[in-house]
């Protein structure tokens, strides 16, 4: 689960992490309001989304202006118009593709006079199962250009969960950033902060980016992205009132309900499986003879019949959708249930476009028996490579109908 920027901040100033102060807005009518309670001279007008890259963004409409989702105001009245301009406004970045994102919200923040500016995050590393700590002195640029460009500019770091955070994890982190003196402590200080939020809060992720020093000699978190485990939600009500249905596809909201993995992609074939891995693989056969799949959904291994019938609700809700592939292996979850759940749900939501069903495991006979007395025009498969050519077939054969 992701939040915004300026919830995010909110977290991390529990933990007394240094943020700037600042005010979320919903409507440009609270621009003013806002910009006078902090004070000035200087504000930040940051869009607020669930993607990277807002500062270098641009909007689709003309009236909202090309400055990038992020601007710098120097009076009460530059506040007001960037106000105006962007809310309500649809804003593109490399992270949201072409359609973008609208924005709903601001956080308008006080200014800081920058003197230099690092990357810090924090993140699960699951080659060694621990907590890593990765820092560079290239803040504000894409971390992902710095590992391109210049991966000796990135320092990794990991904390043994025997031990937790310990003193000298905080001098890697400043001897890194190149920090002495008063910011060397700051950052020891900063350091076990973050630690602490990031473990009492079970995040995934925490992105600082940039972390800035400045010209009064303090570090600051200038932008703050956190991501926490779905799985340890139960134990954050007050995380998952933060919640922002806005910027989630309808379908995984619907997914979450039935306690579905889903995850919407931009292509034409619809796939229903169960386990994570078999998912994968699927979707990489599909692209392998020459289609885009249209989702990622694992039914888990002890989906019940009414499980299915949502998952299949959920993909044939998608108007791109062209083509389903179902792909079950049972074991714990059986070809029966799964056969059941497929026609009760076509029964429900109707049939409108290829179906290839490939069963294989606890059940096989029963599942392909109430497949074939069910009538309806479905498409058996025997095994993962025969269904990814049979349903790349058929969607080409429909398109070209």
């Amino acid at each position: 689960m992701n939040i915004h920027e300026y919830q995010g901040k909110a977290v991390l100033r529990e933990y007394g992490v240094p943020v700037a102060r600042g005010r979320a807005i919903f409507a440009p009518a609270e621009a003013e309001a806002a910009a006078q309670e902090l004070g000035g001279p200087v504000w930040v007008v940051k869009s607020q989304i669930h993607a990277g890259g807002r500062g270098k963004g641009t909007f689709k409409e003309a009236e909202a202006g090309d400055k990038g989702g992020v601007r710098l105001a120097r009076s009460v009245e530059e506040v007001k118009a960037y106000a105006r301009q962007m809310l309500g406004h649809t804003l593109v970045t490399v992270q949201t593709g072409p359609a973008g994102k609208q924005v709903n919200r601001l956080y308008i923040e006080e200014g800081a006079e920058i003197a230099s500016e690092f990357y810090l995050s924090m993140l699960v590393d699951r080659a060694t199962g621990r907590i890593a700590l990765v820092v560079s002195t290239e803040g504000g640029m894409d971390i992902e250009q710095v590992a391109q460009d210049s991966p000796d500019k990135i320092v990794t770091v990991t904390i043994d969960p025997a031990t937790g955070l310990m003193p000298h994890h905080g001098r890697t982190v400043a001897k890194a950033l190149g920090l002495t003196g008063s910011l060397a402590k700051q950052a020891e200080d900063l350091t076990a902060k973050l630690y602490q939020a990031f473990l009492a809060k079970d995040m995934e992720m925490l992105e600082i980016n940039p972390l800035v020093v400045t010209k009064g000699g303090e570090l600051r978190c200038l932008d703050a992205k956190l991501a926490f485990d779905g799985n340890a939600l139960y134990r954050h009500p007050d995380i998952v009132a933060l919640r922002d249905l806005t910027e989630e596809d309808e379908k995984e909201i619907e997914a979450s309900k039935h306690d579905l993995a889903y995850i919407a992609l931009d292509g034409t074939i619809g796939c229903m499986v169960n386990g994570a891995g078999l998912a994968m693989a699927t979707l990489d056969i599909i692209k392998l003879y020459g289609e885009e799949p249209a989702n990622f959904l694992d039914v888990g291994g002890g989906a019940s019949e009414e499980k299915v019938t949502a998952a299949f609700q959920i993909i044939t809700a998608d108007p791109n959708v062209k083509g389903i592939l179902v792909n079950i292996f049972g074991g714990i979850m059986k070809c029966d249930v799964i056969a059941r759940g497929v026609i009760a749900a076509v029964k429900t939501v109707g049939l409108q476009v290829p179906l290839v069903v490939r069963l294989e495991g606890t059940n096989v006979a029963q599942g392909q028996e109430i497949i074939r007395a069910s009538g309806l025009n479905v498409i058996a498969a025997e095994d993962l490579d025969d269904a990814a050519q049979k349903i790349v077939a058929a969607v080409r054969g429909a398109g070209h109908a």
